[in-house]
């Protein structure tokens, strides 16, 4: 008997007649966000059962940090449904997608009433159970966004690889502005180098033109003797001399003329 029992059991599970029913719901946590700004809430479903956008419901709620009484801020049935009346009044967008499992809106002009936890809840039917994703919402006056404590791992991975690339990037790129200055000052000293005029060397036996000292060659002449055909010393022949010479030899010949007398 008991095993025609287990034996029907395992039919039913071969065939998919036994099927586990449950939706699965993924939020992201604490987030924060500053006060008159926007904030997204994102939250993706994941179904066993193949979704039906005529079928499925999605909603949306909210509780105050402070004790009070929960109040809804969405409805999704084939259409969006945002609220009516209450804080959240013209203030939700359907930001989502039910065909992609995406059930997120988003909050316009956040106020720091808006502190607190927001649950998002997906029904697609025969999926109707399952667990229930909880955003907590943060609204601060100024500053940096941090990071949610509840971040998953491959979030924060992400993250800091994404903070080490940029630095990366940047002393690269410091790297390479310092390393081409050094280039272009390198080659702008071996041009110049290169290019330089280089400064002429004066002659210092050289004069100026108008200081230079004029000099004056006296004539010279050059004796050849006929005998033997060589050249005697030259001799140098004053014109003064010449026209001096007859003048002594007329007085020469004076002077033997008074001494024969």
């Amino acid at each position: 008997m008991c095993g025609k029992g287990i034996f029907f059991l395992c039919g039913l599970a071969v065939s998919g007649v036994l099927r586990v029913s449950g939706i699965r719901i993924y939020t992201s946590g604490d987030v924060e966000a500053v006060n008159g700004t926007d904030i997204r809430l994102k939250c993706t479903f994941d179904s066993s059962s193949n979704i039906n956008p005529n079928n499925i419901i999605v909603s949306w709620s909210f509780r105050p940090l402070k004790p009070g009484r929960e109040e809804s801020v969405f409805h999704y049935q084939q259409k969006p449904y945002p609220p009516q009346e209450g804080i959240f009044r013209k203030r939700i967008i359907w930001a989502g997608d039910v065909m992609g499992q995406d059930a997120s809106i988003i909050i316009r002009e956040v106020k720091f009433t808006y502190n607190g936890t927001y649950t998002c809840q997906v029904k697609n039917p025969p999926d109707v159970h399952g667990s229930v994703g909880e955003i907590r919402l943060r609204v601060v006056t100024t500053g940096s966004i941090l990071v949610s404590p509840h971040a998953s791992f491959s979030e924060l991975l992400l993250l800091a690889f994404a903070i080490g690339g940029g630095i990366a990037v940047v002393v690269l790129l410091l790297i390479i502005i310092v390393s081409c200055r050094r280039c272009k000052r390198k080659r702008q000293r071996r041009e110049g180098e290169v290019e330089a005029p280089r400064k002429e060397r004066k002659d210092p036996t050289v004069c100026h033109p108008m200081r230079a000292i004029h000099l004056y060659l006296s004539q010279t002449s050059i004796e050849i003797d006929s005998s033997d055909g060589m050249i005697s010393e030259a001799s140098t022949k004053d014109p003064s001399s010449e026209s001096d010479g007859p003048s002594s030899d007329d007085d020469d010949d004076d002077d033997e003329g008074d001494d024969s007398d």
